[in-house]
């Protein structure tokens, strides 16, 4: 009787740290996006004692930095235990000295990496190669994974293969689209992987540990006259790898009919064109690949699967005999070199060989930028040119070097009967957690293949996240976003205004919007292009207040749980019932030890998600509105409207290279947060004039300077629009006369209520209101900030808490999670010092909402145009960097001080002389 299989839905991240936690006793690690979770898996089941190979739970260190991380395991190897760790990106460079040292003392570990983009001119937290491409040269055996079940796959290989040949492997897999793409897998069991573990290499590795009571010495220095010889005498090692990796991938093969080789072929067998690529791009060009071959074009694709050692019998093995032309697709841009790592690779196999193949490289999906079947349909129409371009891009358009291959429109080619959903929400509403669920409860209680993927804004919480959803009765494929949906879901208001939500929905699909408003009003809320496309395209329009029903339910503003119940009510992928019981289930096993009252409340909003979805009757009447296309003017500048505008709007894959001519080193200006006008937050505070008493502690908590006070002289209090309410500004003879107020930027406000619990008048002076009772406050706002002057010079803004807040702020409107408790010092130390500040920010949270591209909520002073000169470098240096500001500008001082005092012994005017030593006398005084 065949063995049961045992099928788990899971991340990359997860099935790395399952195979891992198998061969391994000790994992030393140091967090790192994307690669954390794997480490956080490992920490949590060896803290409930889940048992290794070897009968114990493996024992965890988290280091100081990565760099700390590779050295204990380096430590933990030469004591002759099985250790491992986890990471990406900067945190993998940080590695290689040690991975040079652990390679050449031949010591068999597994480094897991999910690879990310290596930071350069500017941080990118999203997938590439650049960090294993940096990696390549220090002896670790490389091996590369294209999806979640090819990394539970081979994490197995690479730590069989590290014991049976004494080379460290690195194991990877694509940042993100791999480490955080959930599907439903196979698992391997431990007792199918233990009798392939070789026992006697395994005894031969504890043999040579350091041990007392067999001394040697290992880690000498050694000269010139034997170095060299040496280093050459490890190569038998590196030549008996591919095989090695061969034989435990046959044996994976045997256990899963899954099959593995060093390079595998799938395509035409008798294919003229292909593509050579690695990591999650495969599954992509598989699809593509079964789409041309439909019909009649001989292509194929080999994917990489031993990076390192690159074995030339393995990959001539792998390709057809009639290939005529190439395309290598790398992951990664190595400016200056003659072609990326895996061209080089490739054209090195055909070096002076007869009937060799035309070869051409290509880049893709740099950063994580999604790769489509247009795109590569794209490469394979390039190698049908008469010249196929080279040194060619996917994915962008390139009108500055015109590198880029001609873009295509998108086609849908995932299997027939698969479901595709998108959901967009709110960063920490709960969203994307509940489509975790879904993809779980689709996965663990059907027969169904299931995939999800979750698309984030670099924003904290109250960011854009669209979470995407595929469903099938064969394998999904599909590595890149939902394109066309079947169902789309709006979880937030105030989105059918700021992204172009309904795009790619097919004929006859389903839209849910959680919507504030009534039927009526809804249909009146909603822009002319989406009653267009909503009547054209014969869409199924749903409603519900999940927003509502959220807090009545008492959720507050996590509406996920009902439009989860909701999304199941209407799409009947799994019948209703089923879906509420795995609901309900999952609710007791996240909310369990909560209590009773919380495990309710979440039932509930189960039921409420299901019984209280409204279908709108669409009119027919919508298919002729005629949408005004924008006549292209705007008071907005103009770098907001063609460059921050569009990034905001989700539309940045479209902008061209040329959008950053003049900007190729990074910068961006300062001040661009203030257009965005989110409107993200349910409720924001209204002023009870009558209640304050002007102490100003409301704006100095605010974590995003949306509510300041402000002070009017009587020609301002006559300009304001109707209805602006002042008071006199206390105390008198302090302000002269001056008129008071408290005015909130609605559309800033995240609606955290920091405001409301602070301030301390007898009766509260601040009020939640809904947002759309608010709406006059849009141009009050606007009045204050553009129209009244600054009146920071009134008082003295260094002597009180009250007095600073009547200077402005320069860090306005981050991305910083709604009730930030850092923010507010940012944003006052800015009042105090900003015209003179030089900010050195370290890699972080307070990078993230200081500096994500396009949003820069530092800003200049309103009248000198000065403000705080903002930089980040890395995580690990950052006082070294912040060091290096002072220094240098002490240097250029010095300079200055020079000159001056050179002219002052040369002579100068007696203004010159006055202005020249008064420089000098104060140079130092900020």
């Amino acid at each position: 009787m065949a063995k049961q299989k045992k099928f788990i839905t899971c991340d990359g991240n997860y099935a790395a740290s399952y195979m891992s936690y198998m061969f391994s006793e000790v994992a030393c690690i140091y967090p790192i996006t994307p690669s954390s979770t794997m480490a956080e898996y490992v920490d949590e089941w060896a803290a409930f004692g889940k048992k290794n190979m070897f009968g114990r739970p493996i024992r965890l260190a988290e280091m100081q930095s990565e760099g700390g991380a590779a050295g204990a395991v380096h430590g933990a190897l030469q004591s002759g235990a099985l250790a491992t760790t986890y990471t990406a990106s900067q945190g993998l460079l940080l590695m290689i000295p040690n991975m040079y040292k652990i390679a050449g003392e031949m010591l068999p570990t597994v480094f897991h990496v999910s690879a990310r983009t290596v930071a350069a001119h500017a941080l990118s937290i999203f997938g590439d190669h650049s960090d294993i491409y940096a990696a390549r040269q220090t002896g670790f055996a490389m091996i590369a994974s294209g999806s979640v079940q090819e990394e539970m796959d081979l994490a197995g290989v690479a730590h069989l293969a590290t014991l049976k040949s004494r080379i460290p492997f690195l194991a990877f897999f694509d940042g993100f689209r791999t480490s955080h793409e959930i599907q439903k897998v196979e698992a391997l069991q431990m007792e199918d992987m233990i009798p392939l573990v070789d026992q006697e290499a395994l005894q031969e590795f504890r043999n040579r540990a350091l041990n007392p009571e067999n001394p040697v010495t290992r880690g000498t220095a050694q000269n010139p006259d034997i170095f060299f010889q040496a280093k050459e005498s490890i190569n038998k090692f590196y030549d008996a790898v591919p095989d090695i990796v061969a034989g435990y991938m046959k044996e994976i093969t045997k256990l899963t009919g899954r099959e593995y080789h060093p390079f595998n072929y799938y395509g035409d067998p008798e294919a003229e064109n292909i593509i050579i690529a690695m990591g999650s791009v495969t599954d992509t060009i598989k699809e593509t690949i079964d789409y041309l071959r439909a019909q009649g074009k001989k292509v194929g694709m080999i994917a990489v699967h031993l990076f390192r050692p690159f074995s030339a019998e393995y990959f001539m093995q792998a390709l057809p005999k009639t290939v005529k032309r190439l395309a290598v697709l790398d992951r990664a841009k190595e400016p200056g070199s003659a072609g990326e790592p895996l061209l080089l690779d490739v054209k090195s196999q055909f070096y002076r060989k007869e009937n060799a193949p035309l070869i051409v490289g290509g880049r893709y999906g740099l950063g994580s930028k999604d790769t489509t079947p247009s795109q590569i349909l794209s490469v394979y129409e390039n190698l049908e040119m008469n010249e196929p371009k080279n040194d060619f891009t996917i994915g962008i358009v390139d009108d500055v070097t015109f590198k880029s291959l001609p873009p295509k429109e998108e086609i849908d080619i995932s299997p027939k009967g698969t479901y595709q959903a998108k959901f967009y929400g709110l960063g920490s509403d709960g969203t994307v957690g509940a489509n975790k669920n879904s993809i779980k409860i689709i996965g663990d209680a059907t027969d169904k293949y299931c995939q999800g993927y979750f698309q984030y804004d670099s924003k904290k919480s109250g960011g854009f996240t669209c979470s995407h959803l595929r469903f099938g009765d064969k394998p999904i494929r599909s590595t890149y976003l939902v394109n066309t949906p079947d169902f789309v879901a709006c979880h937030v208001s105030a989105y059918i205004n700021l992204y172009d939500v309904l795009k790619g929905l097919k004929k006859g699909g389903s839209f849910l919007l959680n919507s504030i408003w009534d039927e009526e009003e809804t249909k009146n809320r909603l822009p002319d292009h989406m009653k267009k496309y909503l009547a054209e395209n014969e869409i199924n329009f749903y409603i519900i207040n999940g927003t509502k029903l959220g807090e009545d339910i008492g959720l507050g503003t996590r509406t996920n749980t009902i439009m989860q119940s909701a999304f199941f009510k209407i799409t009947g992928v799994i019948p209703y019932e089923m879906a509420v019981d795995e609901m309900k289930k999952a609710i007791v096993k996240s909310y369990g030890n909560k209590g009773e009252k919380v495990v309710n409340m979440n039932f509930a909003a189960v039921e409420a998600g299901g019984k209280n979805v409204h279908k709108v009757e669409v009119p027919a009447e919508w298919k002729n509105i005629e949408v005004k296309e924008s006549n292209g003017t705007s008071d907005r500048p103009e770098y907001i409207v063609k460059v921050v505008d569009v990034i905001n709007g989700q539309k940045g894959d479209s902008l061209p290279v040329s959008t950053f001519a003049g900007a190729e080193d990074g910068t961006f200006p300062l001040g661009t947060a203030a257009y965005e006008k989110r409107g993200i937050a349910v409720h924001v505070p209204e002023w009870q004039a009558e209640n304050c008493i002007q102490c100003n502690q409301c704006s100095y908590v605010c974590p995003h300077a949306a509510i300041r006070p402000f002070l009017l002289t009587e020609e301002e209090v006559d300009a304001a629009p109707e209805g602006t309410e002042t008071r006199v500004a206390t105390p008198s003879k302090m302000f002269n006369g001056m008129h008071f107020r408290i005015q909130v930027s609605v559309l800033d406000c995240t609606g955290c209520g920091n405001c409301v619990e602070v301030c301390p008048s007898k009766v509260k002076s601040l009020v939640m209101k809904s947002l759309d009772s608010q709406q006059a406050e849009i141009k009050r706002w606007d009045y204050m900030v553009n129209e009244v002057s600054l009146k920071e010079k009134v008082v003295d803004k260094t002597k009180s808490v009250k007095n600073s807040q009547f200077a402005q702020p320069l860090f306005e409107f981050s991305g910083a999670c709604a009730g930030c408790g850092e923010t507010p010092y940012v944003k006052l130390i800015t009042q105090l010092y900003g015209e003179r500040m030089m900010i050195a920010n370290a890699t972080g949270c307070s990078s993230i909402y200081g500096g994500s591209a396009p949003s820069t909520p530092y800003c200049k002073h309103k009248d000198s145009g000065h403000g705080p000169a903002w930089a980040n470098s890395l995580f690990e240096d950052n006082a070294e960097y912040g060091f290096g500001f002072s220094e240098g500008v002490t240097s250029q001082r010095n300079r200055i001080e020079d000159i001056m005092r050179t002219a002052l012994n040369n002579g100068v005017s007696d203004a010159e002389k006055e202005a020249f030593q008064l420089w000098i006398d104060n140079k130092n005084d900020g």
